[in-house]
């Protein structure tokens, strides 16, 4: 289906909401068991107050996706998830994330053995200026793994897993760099791939894309989502009912709704929701 007729029929299928100014309690997904729990997450630039109270819970092997306006936090809670904004000076983070129940801003966590285990793929592809080979096993060579033959198995596996190892398996010394952009940010979820993550975060991975180089990304979440828990920030909403299980709709800082997928998006609990996904605002 094409993306206007899809975003045609979701608004279709959208109900109207009540004016009397009652509003349905949030629908919330029925996580068991999540791998990372948020609860009570503040975060502050200086002294803008940029996250408040967000309380999400990230379930094992699903797409999640966050949705919002430009500005209401979206990158910077998926930034929390591996501690990329430790990077930032004067920023502040109050409340908790744990990953499989370890509390990540916690004096003993590890930050460097965190990010392998919580990946980035970032909105602009950045391979490194180095051979498609050597892009792949760059994390492991970080960690003194050095075996050719242990090398080359996890080349040929990664590339497979992210559907470029027949585009590439001929010219895997050649360099990054002479690939187009949908194959280098391919190139990036494989050389994530290769230290076995157990979470994936994408930050708009498809935004600089062609539609065809975007259709083969999306494929490969629903592949990926099997054997990984994916985080996706999208400003694309019908990318977001395309490839994720549940979606967080964010809006100056706070969750507004968060629930599945289906039912956010033809049935939303918030005036508010309805009105950024069927084009109000934002």
């Amino acid at each position: 289906m094409a993306l206007q007729e899809q975003s045609a029929t979701l608004r279709r299928e959208m109900p109207v909401m009540k004016r009397d100014g009652a509003m349905p309690k949030i629908s919330v997904p029925e996580i068991s068991s999540p791998i990372i729990q948020i609860k009570d997450l503040n975060f502050y630039y200086g002294s803008k107050h940029a996250l408040k109270s967000i309380t999400v819970d990230i379930s094992e092997k699903k797409a999640t996706a966050f949705i919002g306006p430009s500005g209401c936090g979206k990158t910077t809670l998926l930034r929390c998830l591996n501690r990329m904004n430790d990077l930032i000076a004067n920023v502040r983070v109050t409340g908790s994330i744990t990953l499989e129940g370890k509390d990540i801003y916690g004096p003993s966590t590890d930050v460097i053995q965190l990010r392998r285990r919580v990946g980035m793929i970032f909105q602009k592809w950045n391979p490194f200026p180095k051979s498609i080979y050597e892009n792949v096993v760059y994390g492991l060579r970080i960690v003194g793994i050095n075996d050719r033959q242990q090398l080359d198995e996890v080349v040929e596996s990664t590339l497979k897993r992210a559907a470029l190892w027949e585009e590439v398996k001929d010219t895997l010394h050649k360099s990054a760099a002479e690939l187009s952009g949908g194959q280098q940010q391919r190139l990036c979820i494989a050389r994530a791939l290769a230290v076995e993550p157990d979470v994936l975060l994408m930050d708009e991975p498809c935004s600089a894309l062609d539609p065809i180089s975007t259709a083969k990304i999306e494929e490969l979440i629903h592949e990926l989502k099997d054997a990984f828990t994916i985080v996706i920030v999208t400003h694309n909403m019908q990318q977001a009912a395309r490839v994720s299980d549940h979606t967080a709709f964010f809006y100056l800082g706070e969750v507004i709704e968060y629930g599945e997928t289906g039912k956010l998006f033809t049935n939303p609990d918030k005036r508010q929701t309805e009105d950024y996904i069927t084009g109000r605002f934002g």
